[in-house]
C-alpha cells in the first residue's frame, strides 16, 4: 500500500476509522469461538498420538475418531464425519443427501434454487449421470421473494403438497446477489419447517458459515449439516476435506454412502491429514474472524468508491462473502486481475474467464492460495453475466485482505 494516491489514502484513514469498532466486536467473538473449540480439545484429551494418521483401511484410527468427537461436541450433534475422502464442498453435501435419500423421496430447497454445482449434483442438468434424480429422488424448491427473503407462506403450500423427506437451507447465497442467511434467520425456517412439516428432516448447507458468528444452525433443532474443510473449518491449513454432523443415524447412512454399506464409518485411512485437521479446526475461529474484518473493511471502502456492496460494513455477519456489484465487465474482470496480482502465489498469473465444470457462465476465479480452490484464504471470482458483481471472500489475515484490496482499487479506478 505504498504511494497511494492522496484521495485514496484519505479515504483508507477514514475507513479505519469507521470500522474501528466493528472489528472489536469481531474480536470478542473470536475469543467466544475459541473458547469453546479449546474446550472440545481439552474436554476430548486431544494428545500428540492423536495428530498421526493411519493408512490401508484405516482401522482403529483412534486420532481421526476423537477429532470427529472433537467435532460433534463443538456443534452440538450426537455424531460428526470428518475426513479427507470428500473433495470439496459440493462433495460433502451430495453424500450427505444421497446417503439419506432413496428412490420415491422429494429433496425441497426452502432457500431457493441451490447454486450451480448443486444443481447438477441433483439432477436438475442435461448430464444426469450419478445423480439424484436419476436415482428416482423428486425435487422441489420455494422460489425466494424478490428482497431474496424466504417466502413462508409459498412454502408452507409446497411443504405440504411434496412431502419432502428433506428439506434443505442454504446458508450462503452463492453465486446470488441475495443476502446470506444469518443463524437467527435460519433459526426461524427451522422452526417453520418444523411446524409445517414436521415429518421432514432438516438438512443445513453451512459452507462460509462456521464460526462467522457464536452459534451454528445444529444448535436450534437442524437435524444435520455439512461443509467443506477448505473453507473455514480447516483453519487455511487442511488442504482437503469435508464434514457432515448431525444426528448419529443420519450420519451413518452418510457414511455408508461415502465408503460402503457395512463399513460406514469404521474405516478411511487418515494418512497425513490429522495434523492439519486438528490445527486447522483449532485456529479456524481466529482465521474466520481475520477474513471477516477483511470484508468489513473492504465493504467500508467500495461503498465510498460508489459500488453496491453486500453486506453493509456495519451489516450483521453469517459467513466470508462479500459482494460487489460493478455494472461493468471490464472492471469487474480488471479487479479480479488485480487481485491475483496481490497474492502470495501465482501473482504473475492473469485471470481470464473461462468455462468450468458445474457453472452455466464463463467465470473469472482470482486466488493465488496455498491450497488450491480454498476460499478461506483471499480470493475474487464471479460469473461474466449482469450485474457483473465480484464475489470476495476469505483471507488468512486482516492484512493481506486489506493490502491486497487497496491495491486493487488503486490499479482499476486511480491507475498503476
Amino acid at each position: 500500500m505504498n504511494n497511494l494516491p492522496e484521495e485514496l489514502a484519505k479515504i483508507v484513514k477514514e475507513v479505519d476509522e469507521q470500522i474501528a469498532g466493528r472489528l472489536h466486536e469481531i474480536d470478542e467473538q473470536v475469543i467466544y469461538n475459541q473458547a469453546k473449540v479449546l474446550e472440545a480439545f481439552v474436554d476430548n484429551a486431544v494428545a500428540e498420538s492423536d495428530l498421526k494418521g493411519t493408512n490401508g483401511y484405516g482401522d482403529d484410527d483412534e486420532g481421526r475418531d476423537k477429532l470427529e468427537r472433537v467435532y460433534a461436541q463443538v456443534f452440538h450433534t450426537e455424531d460428526a464425519l470428518v475426513r479427507p475422502q470428500f473433495v470439496s464442498g459440493t462433495h460433502t453435501l451430495a453424500t450427505a443427501l444421497d446417503g439419506n435419500l432413496v428412490p420415491g423421496d422429494t429433496l425441497t430447497y426452502l432457500t431457493g434454487m441451490p447454486y450451480d454445482t448443486l444443481q447438477h449434483a441433483i439432477g436438475l442438468t442435461p448430464d444426469k449421470a450419478g445423480t439424484l434424480i436419476e436415482k428416482g429422488v423428486k425435487f422441489s424448491y420455494v422460489p425466494l421473494k424478490e428482497d431474496g427473503s424466504v417466502d413462508f407462506e409459498d412454502g408452507e403450500k409446497i411443504l405440504k403438497r411434496d412431502q419432502p423427506k428433506i428439506v434443505a437451507i442454504q446458508r450462503s447465497r452463492g453465486y446470488d446477489t441475495r443476502e446470506s442467511f444469518p443463524v437467527a434467520k435460519v433459526k426461524e425456517m427451522i422452526d417453520f419447517i418444523k411446524e409445517v412439516s414436521p415429518q421432514s428432516l432438516i438438512f443445513v448447507d453451512n459452507c462460509y458459515g462456521e464460526f462467522s458468528e457464536k452459534h451454528e444452525p445444529t444448535e436450534y433443532g437442524a437435524d444435520f449439516m455439512a461443509g467443506s474443510l477448505i473453507k473455514n473449518a480447516g483453519g487455511g491449513i487442511a488442504q482437503t476435506g469435508g464434514y457432515i454432523v448431525g444426528r448419529k443415524d443420519l450420519i451413518h447412512r452418510a457414511a455408508s454412502r461415502l465408503f460402503a454399506p457395512g463399513i460406514s464409518d469404521s474405516e478411511g485411512p487418515t494418512l497425513n491429514s490429522l495434523h492439519e485437521f486438528y490445527e486447522g479446526f483449532f485456529l479456524a475461529p481466529n482465521v474466520t474472524g481475520e477474513a471477516i474484518k477483511g470484508m468489513i473493511y473492504s465493504a467500508a471502502l467500495m461503498e465510498k468508491l460508489g459500488f453496491d456492496v453486500s453486506p453493509k460494513w456495519d451489516a450483521p455477519r453469517t459467513d466470508l462473502i462479500e459482494l460487489i456489484t460493478f455494472n461493468d465487465k471490464e472492471k469487474m474482470i480488471k479487479f479480479c486481475q488485480e487481485v491475483q496480482k496481490n497474492s502470495p502465489v501465482d501473482s504473475f498469473v492473469t485471470p481470464i474467464p473461462s468455462h468450468m465444470r458445474g457453472y452455466e457462465d464463463e467465470v473469472i476465479m482470482a486466488g493465488g492460495t496455498f491450497v488450491s480452490g480454498s476460499t478461506v484464504e483471499f480470493s475474487a471470482d464471479g460469473p461474466i453475466r449482469p450485474p457483473y458483481a465480484v464475489y470476495m471472500q476469505g483471507g488468512l489475515t486482516y492484512a493481506h485482505d486489506k493490502i491486497a484490496v487497496t491495491n486493487a482499487v488503486k490499479s482499476v479506478l486511480f491507475g498503476d
